[in-house]
């Protein structure tokens, strides 16, 4: 059994030359068995060796036994042991979260403390978990009926985010023969002997129905699927990440072209659970309705809208579906009563980009057309000018007749996204919009052959620059 765990472990990379291996010891039989079985191996596959025990303070004596025990067996062995002590209930209510998930927190931030010196050090840390063989059959169970992916089913994998499985590849009876014939002492957690837990009673009525009546090695066949099912996840999800990357990166978020709607629905759905964890910071309470929402709302018209979990929104646009923070239009919003001051020569910052002014003396030269640089007549300009967002009532000169077209109006006409139109930098002179940056200017600004003095005006920055030129930053 000792070679068999070797060359699992070995097969998926677990153990390098050097690594420090913190075992998580519980002083249950799983957690004795992986710890003699790393006992016998550190030796030979040149790994130090510690065991890390938790008091979670909540079954009182039976919990300091427990502790006593890995202890005395540590030093008996010669391994270093640390042991930390919780008072899980305490936590869990001042948290206000179940003793459960409190329990999970203490235990990562127990193995982070047992880790800081070595990581200091350079040396890389594991962290190793006495999962076995039905314990991965029991989580795929459970998570198959309470609903799942592919994800759920293969989330007890040998290697994980520096977390290792050494003992993965063995069945319980397995591990009940190792410790019965090295005489390795080990207790028997009382809250594993009750069904009040959803697990517990998958393990005690139908992992072992299924064993009995349908095929004795049911658990070994489920760890040989999860193993399938994982290479299959890492197979979308590397091409979910290649969609998302394809799409139009934005500040606070993903436009989702018109081509994205036509890629198979299964890789859409895995760029949309990788676009909801980026943005949300997690993928708990996303569901199928969410994605089927999102992927249906590119067959929508323009301006409809779908809110979604941790404040995302997702916008149906002319140019797609963009899915974004809800704080990016209501920082954005903030600017509608705000204006900034521009001086008609020199530098000026403002939160909605940088304006660059001057005037000189027109003499018939050639008319800058560049989208961010452009020529007014200085003469027409009344007021002192400022920068700023739209306003309700806002239009400028469409033509030498002295036309006015409303601003909203333009931009439905331009098919400028709902969502991005409060973001468009305004150039204003009293009442007067001078020019939409990016777009047009006002027919009533235009150099003339009469002009006698140019405003020139270089804009850089904010919103419309990035969206222009595809510089997306979160």
């Amino acid at each position: 059994m000792l070679k068999k765990v070797k060359d699992y472990i070995m097969k998926n990379e677990m153990i390098s030359p050097g690594d420090v291996i913190l075992a998580g010891v519980s002083g249950g039989g799983d957690s004795m068995a992986m710890l003699g079985i790393l006992r016998e191996l550190k030796a030979e596959m040149d790994f130090t060796l510690l065991a890390v025990h938790v008091h979670h303070g909540i079954r009182g004596k039976e919990a300091d036994r427990d502790a006593v025990l890995v202890e005395n067996t540590c030093k008996k062995w010669g391994i270093e042991c640390i042991t930390y002590c919780y008072d899980v209930p305490a936590l869990a209510k001042e948290w206000k979260e179940g003793h459960e998930e409190t329990g999970r927190r203490v235990r990562e931030e127990a193995f982070e403390k047992a880790g800081e010196e070595f990581l200091r050090r350079g040396n890389r840390v594991r962290i190793a978990i006495a999962h076995n063989q039905e314990d991965l059959a029991e989580t795929m169970l459970h998570n198959l009926a309470r609903g799942t992916g592919l994800r759920g089913l293969a989330s007890m994998r040998p290697v994980s985010r520096g977390r290792i499985r050494p003992i993965l590849c063995l069945g319980r009876k397995e591990i009940a023969y190792y410790l019965e014939e090295n005489q390795i002492p080990h207790i028997v957690d009382s809250t594993n002997l009750s069904d009040e837990y959803t697990r517990n009673r998958i393990r005690h009525h139908i992992l072992p129905v299924l064993e009995k009546e349908i095929n004795g090695r049911a658990a070994e066949h489920m760890a040989e699927t999860a193993g399938k099912l994982a290479m299959a996840e890492d197979y979308l999800c590397e091409k979910g990440r290649e969609l998302l990357a394809q799409q139009r990166r934005m500040k606070g978020g993903y436009l989702l072209t018109e081509d994205f709607f036509h890629v198979d629905k299964i890789i859409r759905i895995y760029a949309l659970q990788q676009a909801f964890e980026e943005l949300a910071g997690r993928r708990k309470d996303f569901t199928a309705v969410h994605l089927e929402k999102v992927m249906e709302l590119g067959e929508m018209q323009t301006g409809r809208q779908i809110s979604l979990p941790y404040r995302l929104l997702a916008d149906k646009t002319y140019e797609g579906v963009f899915l974004r923070k809800r704080d990016v239009v209501t920082k954005i919003a903030d600017f509608s009563e705000k204006s900034w001051e521009i001086p008609v020569s020199g530098k000026t910052e403002t939160p909605l980009g940088r304006v660059e002014t001057k005037i000189f003396p027109y003499e018939g030269q050639k008319i800058e057309e560049k989208t961010y640089t452009k020529w007014l007549d200085y003469d027409r300009i009344l007021y002192s000018l400022c920068i700023r967002t739209r306003r309700e009532g806002d239009s400028f000169i469409l033509n030498s007749k002295g036309e006015r077209k409303k601003l909203n109006r333009y931009m439905i006409d331009e098919k400028i996204p709902r969502e991005m139109r409060d973001r468009i930098p305004l150039i204003s002179s009293g009442d007067e919009i001078l020019w939409m940056v990016g777009y047009r200017i006002s027919e009533k600004y235009k150099i003339k052959s009469d002009t006698k003095y140019v405003l020139e005006l270089k804009y850089q920055g904010g919103y419309e620059y990035e969206r222009k030129n595809q510089c997306f930053t979160q």
